[in-house]
Formats: C-alpha cells, sequence, structure tokens
C-alpha cells in the first residue's frame, strides 16, 4: 500500500452521509446482505420516509426490534440523559443501570439471574456455554448434546449457526461446533426418540433449545401440548430446558415473554432484539438451579454498559405504564382478521395464517409461482414494509404501539399489491 492511500479523505465530513448512496455503499460494505433498493433516512412512530421523501408503514421494525417504533419521547428522552451522563464502562466496575434492568426482568420473569451482552447471537452463546458447564460440572457428561429443532433460529456465529436446525445457513461454515442433534419442531415422538438414540456412555443430552415461535422458521407457534410434555421431559430425566425469546420476547405476542403462552417455565431464556427498541442489547436469564457460571466463565466488553441499559429501562417502563401488551392483543387480532379475509380473496395463492400477538405470518402456496420476496417487493411498491420468514412465508411484525387505523392502512396496502401482482401475469 502506497502512502498515498493512506491520506484521509476530508473532502466531506465523515458525518456527512447525504451523498452515500448504493453504489460507494457497496464498494466498503461487505455483500452479507441481499438489500432492497432503498435508502431510509428517518422514522416517527411505525412510519419510515426514505432519501426521496417517500414514506412507508413499517411492519418489519428493525425486523422486530422497534418495540415502540421510532423516534418514541421516551426512548428519546432516556438515551440523550444517559449519553450525557456516562455511556459506558467496564464490567470490572458495578453499573446501576445493569442491575436495575436484571431486578427488573428477575422480578417480570421465571428467572432469578441475568447476564448481558449485545445481540440475540451471544445470548444464545451464553446460553449454550451455560448449559455445557451444567453438564460438566452437574451432570458430569464429557460430550454433552443440545436438542434443537429442525427448521430453527438460533444466530450466526459458528456455535448458533450449528444450533440453528436450517442447514441453508450452515453451508460452507465446516467443520461446525460439535454436541447438536436436531429433531422436527413440535414432534413429541422425534424427540423422545431421539433422546433415547443419543443416551450412551458418556455422550448424553444435557438440554434441549427451543423457540416458543419459530420466527425465521415460518412464524410457526409452538403447541401447547409439546411444551407441556417436553417441560415433563427435562424435570424427569434432569436436563434444561433453554427457550430463544430473541424474537417473541418483551410483549411482541401479547405477553412478555414467549413462554407464557405455553403454560411452562424454561431454565434458561434469552432476550435481545425487542429489548432496548433498537439499541443493541441481549440478556441470558437463568433460574438459580442451574447457574453455574463463576468469576471469568463468560464476559462481555460491551454488554450491560449504562447506555443500553437506560435504553431498555425505557422500553420495558413505557411497555407497562401505556398498558401496550393490550394494544398488541388487539391489533395482533385485527390484523389476523384482515390477512384472512385477504387469503380467502386469494385461495390458490395462501394457505394459511398464523401467529401470536404481533408476530405473524402468511403461508403462501407452495405451488404458487410467487415467493413472499415477489410479495414483499409488491408491498413495498405499496409504500408497506415487510419481511420474509422463509421463501413462501410473510411475515408481519410492526412496533407494538400500531394503531388500529396503522393496521388498516397495512392491510389495505399489501391486498392492493397482490391485486397487481396476480393481475399482472
Amino acid at each position: 500500500m502506497s502512502p498515498e492511500t493512506l491520506v484521509p479523505d476530508t473532502s466531506t465530513p465523515a458525518t456527512d452521509t447525504s451523498n452515500f448512496g448504493p453504489d460507494r455503499f457497496d464498494t466498503y460494505v461487505m455483500k452479507t446482505y441481499g438489500r432492497f433498493p432503498l435508502t431510509l433516512e428517518r422514522g416517527e412512530g411505525c412510519r419510515v420516509w426514505d432519501n426521496s421523501g417517500q414514506e412507508y408503514l413499517d411492519f418489519v421494525a428493525g425486523i422486530a426490534t422497534c418495540t415502540l417504533g421510532h423516534a418514541h419521547p421516551a426512548l428519546v428522552e432516556a438515551v440523550t440523559q444517559q449519553i450525557q451522563k456516562l455511556h459506558h464502562v467496564s464490567n470490572l466496575y458495578y453499573i446501576p443501570e445493569q442491575g436495575q434492568l436484571a431486578e427488573w426482568l428477575v422480578k417480570h420473569s421465571c428467572a432469578d439471574r441475568a447476564f448481558f451482552c449485545n445481540s440475540g447471537a451471544e445470548a444464545n452463546e451464553a446460553a449454550i456455554k451455560l448449559a455445557r458447564k451444567y453438564a460438566n460440572t452437574v451432570l458430569e457428561v464429557e460430550q454433552p448434546v443440545i436438542l434443537t429443532a429442525k427448521a430453527s433460529f438460533h444466530g450466526r456465529t459458528l456455535a448458533t449457526v450449528t444450533a440453528t436446525g436450517q442447514p441453508k445457513y450452515q453451508k460452507g461454515f465446516s467443520p461446525l461446533v460439535p454436541g447438536f442433534e436436531y429433531v422436527p419442531y413440535n414432534d413429541i415422538a422425534a424427540l423422545e426418540n431421539a433422546i433415547g438414540d443419543i443416551d450412551e456412555g458418556n455422550r448424553r443430552v444435557c438440554a434441549i433449545m427451543l423457540e416458543a415461535l419459530q420466527g425465521e422458521g415460518g412464524v410457526r407457534p409452538g403447541d401447547l401440548d409439546y411444551f407441556l410434555r417436553v417441560r415433563k421431559i427435562c424435570d424427569e430425566i434432569g436436563i434444561l430446558l433453554i427457550l430463544d425469546e430473541v424474537q417473541v420476547g418483551v410483549g411482541r405476542t401479547g405477553k412478555l415473554w414467549g413462554y407464557e403462552n405455553l403454560g411452562i417455565e424454561p431454565d434458561i431464556f434469552t432476550s435481545a432484539k425487542g429489548l432496548a427498541g433498537g439499541i443493541p442489547i441481549g440478556a441470558m436469564l437463568c433460574k438459580d438451579s442451574c447457574n453455574v457460571f463463576e468469576p471469568g466463565n463468560h464476559a462481555s466488553t460491551f454488554g450491560g454498559n449504562p447506555f443500553a441499559c437506560a435504553s431498555a429501562l425505557a422500553v420495558l417502563d413505557t411497555l407497562e405504564t401505556e398498558d401496550i401488551l393490550t394494544n398488541v392483543i388487539a391489533r395482533g387480532e385485527q390484523l389476523r382478521k384482515n390477512l384472512r379475509a385477504i387469503a380467502n380473496q386469494y385461495t390458490n395463492l395462501f394457505i394459511d395464517v398464523r401467529g401470536w400477538g404481533l408476530i405473524n405470518g402468511m403461508e403462501i402456496n407452495a405451488e404458487s409461482e410467487f415467493t413472499s420476496i415477489d410479495i414483499v417487493k409488491a408491498a413495498m411498491a405499496e409504500g408497506l414494509l415487510m419481511v420474509p420468514a422463509g421463501p413462501k412465508v410473510l411475515r408481519f411484525v410492526p412496533p407494538l404501539i400500531v394503531s388500529a387505523d396503522e393496521v388498516e392502512a397495512a392491510s389495505q396496502k399489501l391486498g392492493d399489491a397482490i391485486a397487481k401482482l396476480v393481475n399482472s401475469i
């Protein structure tokens, strides 16, 4: 590299993004995403605007992350106050905001302890490490196995992508992390058979790791009877139940935690996406009975810093004070009713509408020539942002503050988009 290439370009300030279009972006950023041709500049509530001033209803919410929508006054105030006070210090010291957040989460869940990190993948990594240490120190298992579900999604790190029961995410990253096996979701016989087949010598199942509702796997809710039996199996043979609540936690389902829809309590569960309303944070929560971590076993430089924790506290306080869960339930019922009406209008195109609260899926007939991406693009042209959950499922995860009028408007835009798409052939 010549010395000239080391001279910084000061022709425009680093903070000026006005002329930073897709071409410049793709010159410098790794192409790890298949991005839509859309550049968003600002947002307010459930609406966002692109760099040409076009308005969109946001039913993506950062993929179930912007709990309070965009620029919510409570979150704006919290981050402004905290950044002016103290935004980051090391976990070598006590952080009051972190302790306060842990206390809130413990008092509002089945957990006794919390560990903080930066993302859902990191939270799931922490859960996997905790389960493995529990296997080694309590169960005295030398080669522990964690059972996960096919079509699951637990993250992109090497351990969490191995835990993810979808080969398409694992392709090209061998050797994968050992110690994971997969079973069909909501299939108790398959799970029981797997446990029986695996347990031999020092190789033994130490934990079952599941999503209360599979998000990336097609918005598939867990069956009540299945999860009741899974909990009973874990109790009977002394293994841990881990629930990945990264997408469904923090009120997304109409209850604070996804497991509350299933009548059980996990030993460990994870949270991230919606916890701080879009500010990066992750949490692994567990019961004291499996809390085998000691100082030095796990850590995170940024995890639980004052800024992220103050943001999360603002989100959680707003959920309570504004009774947002009641809105989630009502708007979810309204949205599913509208989606079913559209599905009934296009019976050759759609075969199912399902979900909890404000995480809902609309399944496309496998024989249809249209994919979820086709419909997402058509909806974008009508001013509605959605996200796929696989090639044949549309996912609807708007901010939890979405209004009845906005649900109606989104439904109308979706109906218009589908009509134009169908009439184009």
